[in-house]
This record gives structure tokens, sequence and C-alpha cells, in this order.
């Protein structure tokens, strides 16, 4: 019987009590939520926040901050203001706003994109779902180019840049590859989505993102490689000023209400939050590690003839597949311990080092138990 048939099937007349409810529906989540930060997740871009975060969440709920109107958010605002002021020269970026989720971001961006002259949108076969979806949202025809041997994605295939809003991925889903930052010369706008990738910047492996800084805008997703809980996303800008193309105002806003969202909470205290806790070289020493535990990782998987590794992970995503068994059979057993993916249309198991709490030797104990 499922857990929640304890739960009644209509909404009752009468309630059982903040307490007796609060009690019911904590024991439910306990016992019925994934378990991003245990010693052998690494199967998804979804970490264990970090503990402040997680905390400072919990008091935004208290005062439920609102910031389409800073009387209404007189700290959260400036607490917004000062983080992407923090991290945004680390992109080569000038301003930008947080939004719940990438795929927002990736929405705000292409539709600055749009105001300024975009008629259609380029990306690769391997960009991520949110892309034509933002296309479809905003009325741009989208143009699915693409990739080559290494998932990178073959610009020369496109048919053409003119007018285009080029959308290059920093780190995909499937393989963590990164595209070639530098080529988005000739496009009216480019935009990197690193959204998994981004925070490398921060870190000693920020030249893998080099090229970056010369985009028009750029999409991260705090609640990936920041540890931040969902929703927590940012949009950057290179020019301080773009943003104002998707700025509106009203008679009952004090100022113009920017981005996609009207109304959204307080992300900006638990990233801020966290920044001043750990500083860049507390992020940087999180993110550094988890790209040495896919690297060592992938170093067993290399050396184990049962094994094909696709090939050597760049921001931490690798991909293999067992030799004489179906990928399906192997994933069935490593629960939480990795994903399915498809490369040209063929199954691979899938890894993804975004639990700061990982034990690598627990993640090749359930592999090799597989094997």
């Amino acid at each position: 019987m499922s857990v929640l048939a304890t739960l009644p099937p209509d909404l009752p007349q009468r309630g059982a009590g903040e307490k007796q409810a609060f009690d019911v529906m904590a024991d439910l989540v306990r016992r019925m939520s994934a378990r991003l930060g245990r010693i052998d997740a690494f199967a998804h871009m979804d970490p264990a926040p970090a503990p402040i975060a997680a905390r400072l969440v919990g008091l935004n709920a208290e005062f439920n901050q609102n910031l389409l109107h800073p009387d209404l958010s007189p700290f959260a605002t400036e607490a917004e203001r000062l983080a992407v002021q923090w991290l945004a020269p680390y992109f080569g970026m000038g301003d930008g706003h947080m939004c719940a989720g990438s795929t927002i971001a990736n929405l705000a961006a292409l539709w600055c994109a749009r105001e300024h002259g975009a008629k259609h949108v380029v990306a690769s076969a391997d960009a991520h779902i949110s892309i034509p979806k933002c296309a479809n949202i905003l009325g741009l025809p989208f143009e699915r180019v693409d990739v080559d041997a290494s998932g990178r994605m073959a610009l020369n295939a496109a048919r053409s840049l003119d007018a285009a809003a080029l959308v290059l991925t920093a780190g995909t889903t499937g393989r963590g590859v990164v595209d070639d930052l530098k080529c988005g010369g000739g496009a009216a706008w480019t935009h990197v989505d690193a959204a998994w990738a981004g925070p490398l910047r921060l870190t000693k492996y920020a030249d893998r993102l080099d090229g970056l800084e010369h985009a028009d805008s750029v999409a991260i997703s705090a609640h990936k490689w920041l540890f931040q809980p969902k929703d927590s996303a940012i949009v950057l800008f290179a020019d301080p000023a773009a943003q104002t193309a998707i700025s509106f105002g009203g008679a009952y806003l004090a100022t113009p209400n920017v981005g996609v969202q009207g109304s959204r909470g307080a992300a900006g205290v638990a990233l801020l939050g966290t920044l001043l806790a750990w500083g860049r070289a507390g992020v940087a020493e999180q993110i550094e590690r988890c790209i040495i535990m896919s690297d060592v990782l992938a170093d067993r998987l290399d050396a184990d003839a049962r094994v094909e590794l696709k090939q050597r992970p760049e921001t931490g995503v690798l991909n293999w597949r067992p030799r004489d068994r179906a990928v399906d059979e192997v994933l069935a057993s490593l629960d939480a311990v990795a994903s399915r993916t498809a490369i040209d249309g063929e199954p691979w198991v899938r890894h993804v080092s975004a639990n700061m709490n990982v034990d690598i030797d627990a993640v090749w104990a359930r592999i090799a138990a597989t094997l």
C-alpha cells in the first residue's frame, strides 16, 4: 500500500491541527525523498544544499519576502544585488538577476536577445530541452545543430548565424561537454547556457570555460554547483543596460519589474549566506573535489576490461556501458548511483559528480558488485 494512502482521499472538513499535520508530512518527506547527500549518490545534477542555505530558506519562509516590491524585501533585494555583484565578474558579465531555475534564466536571456534583434535561435542537438522550449514560447524559429563525436556543437553545420541568438552549452546534460565558447562571433546575440558547469569559473578549472566572457548573456543554475536549494538560478548580462529591454513598470510598482517572473522569493539570501560562509575558496574546494572524484571513477572504469568508457569527463559527468550486459540491466541495481542517458540513440550509464558528501569507494563498490 502506498504511504500516501494513509492520507485522506478528499479535503477533510476539519483539519488535524498543525502539530499532527506537520508530524505526518515531515515523516512522509523524510521517508519518501531522494537522499541526494548519501555517500554513493552520483547520478544527477542535483546536490544536497549547503547546510547554511537550507537553514536560510526556512528563515526566508517565515518572512515571505517578495522581490517584486522592494518595500516588501528591504534586505532580500540588497542581498540578491550583492550576490550578483560578487559573482558577475567571474563570468565577465556586468549585471543580472536571480530567477527560479535555469529554464527561466535561459528564457530571460533569449527574450532579451529577441528584443535586441535576434530572429531565430541556434543551438546544438545536445542543448538542454529548455532552449527549444524557450524558442517556442518566444515565437522564434529553432535550428538544432548536429554535434561532433565528442558531443560539441559542430557550428559549421549551422545554416546561418545572421540575426541568430546562438546558444552555446557549458556542460551538456548527458555528457557534460562544453561547446567551443570562442565561436560566438557573427551571431546577433550569444548566450551561454552554463547551468551546470558555470561555477567552474570560480575554480582552478576556470580555463575549461574560456571564451564565456565574450558572451552577451550567461545562465547559471545555483541549485547545482553553487549548492543552493531549489529554485535558484542566475541570468547575467554583459551590458548592464541590456535588462531594460525586459523590464516593465506599472502604477503599483515602485521600481520596474525585471525579467520573466513577477512575484518571487528571496533566493539571494541563501546564496549570499553561502558565499559569505564559504568564500570563493570554499566554493572552489567543493567543486574541485567533485572534479577529482569523477576523474578517479573514470580511471577505475577505464582500467576495467568489462567496461567501455565513452570519454574522459570534462565537467564531472561521465558515461560508460558494460561490454557484455544490457545497460538497463545494470542500471536496475544502481539506484541513486547512476542514471541513464542516450548518445547517438544508444543507452549509456551516466554519473554526475554533484554530491559534496560522496565517497567514491562506496560508488565503486556498488558498480563492482553489479559488474
